[in-house]
């Protein structure tokens, strides 16, 4: 099923509108920072998070300036905090493309990051909407607060699910969340189909994040990343946090630890990965997925009206689950 030509049905028009001001809000006069823009803006999505927030907001009403502005404002956050993330983790590529830092430096790599934010604010703040500005301003704050509690959690050596979820739902469903509850707020939804929006979109990020957590137990070369690179990072997902709890294997666990102090060879990851996969760790991550899967069904059935709106919907919800990269 081609999942993306359905998602972008029902807002054919307004996604056009939406690349249109996207592309004019990274676009510069001057030299090296028209160069970078332009680099950023060739590495560009899919644009999963306006989509997400157009259809929401047709569901509750009519598409609209506001709701365009607040779009090109949380896209741009999300591209600013990317720029910043290849700095912070030394990446030299993003989505098959040399990174920013990698074709100029970190330098310009995090003034280009903080000019794209900047902009993102001016977008917001066209929106005329306060309660728009303070969900964009909480959301940078959200995902400051995430990475920062990530990093934290790699020195603690408790291998904890609660721990897990705490960090995606601040960083990854934080997201979705924000894109839901914007394009609820952009056509003056109330409180109540407000909040039913942020939930849904959390449940997306959630599903969204343990899928591309799964993709890390396997070595795909279009995934494009190798397996075991989250542990190689630190990181404890949730098929590897499941088997070692399930089992309390000590083995393992001393193995996680090393993962956690940033001592673990590749051996000892693939050894991990290995134990992870025997040991039901993809499977009950799996089935966590589509746990919430059925619950954003739910919201489908009893909130969506539109059946063109409620079929994107659908189809992006079933892209996320079922996506291979």
């Amino acid at each position: 099923m081609d999942y993306l030509s359905t998602i972008k049905q029902p807002i054919l028009s307004e996604l056009s509108d939406f690349d249109d001001l996207f592309t004019k809000s990274l676009s510069h006069q001057d030299g090296l920072l028209g160069q970078a823009l332009e680099h950023v803006r060739q590495s560009s999505g899919k644009r999963m998070r306006p989509m997400f927030i157009l259809l929401m907001a047709k569901n509750y009403g009519k598409v609209n300036a506001v709701t365009q502005h607040a779009a090109v404002g949380l896209e741009l956050l999300h591209t600013a905090s990317l720029v910043h993330d290849d700095v912070v983790d030394e990446s030299r590529e993003r989505r098959g493309q040399s990174s920013v830092n990698a074709v100029y430096n970190n330098k310009v790599a995090v003034l280009v990051g903080d000019y794209i934010l900047s902009t993102a604010l001016l977008h917001v703040n066209y929106t005329h909407n306060q309660e728009i500005v303070n969900t964009l301003a909480e959301l940078g704050r959200t995902l400051s607060n995430g990475e920062i509690l990530q990093l934290s959690n790699i020195q603690n050596k408790e291998i904890s699910e609660a721990v897990y979820y705490q960090v995606i739902k601040q960083k990854t469903a934080a997201f979705f969340e924000a894109c839901a509850c914007l394009g609820a707020m952009s056509v003056g939804a109330d409180r109540a189909d407000i909040e039913l929006a942020k939930k849904f979109g959390q449940n997306l990020g959630i599903i969204f994040q343990i899928r591309d957590d799964i993709f890390d137990y396997y070595d795909k070369e279009e995934i494009g990343k190798p397996t075991g690179n989250d542990m190689a990072e630190g990181k404890l997902t949730l098929p590897a946090i499941y088997a070692l709890n399930s089992t309390a294997d000590e083995a393992m666990l001393a193995v996680a630890r090393k993962v956690k102090a940033g001592m673990v060879t590749t051996d000892e990851i693939g050894q991990l990965v290995a134990f992870t996969k025997a040991h039901g760790g993809i499977e009950y991550a799996e089935k966590r997925m589509w746990k919430l899967h059925a619950e954003s069904l739910d919201f489908l059935e009893s909130e969506v009206e539109d059946d063109s709106v409620k079929k994107g919907l659908r189809a992006y919800l079933d892209f996320v689950i079922e996506r291979q990269k």
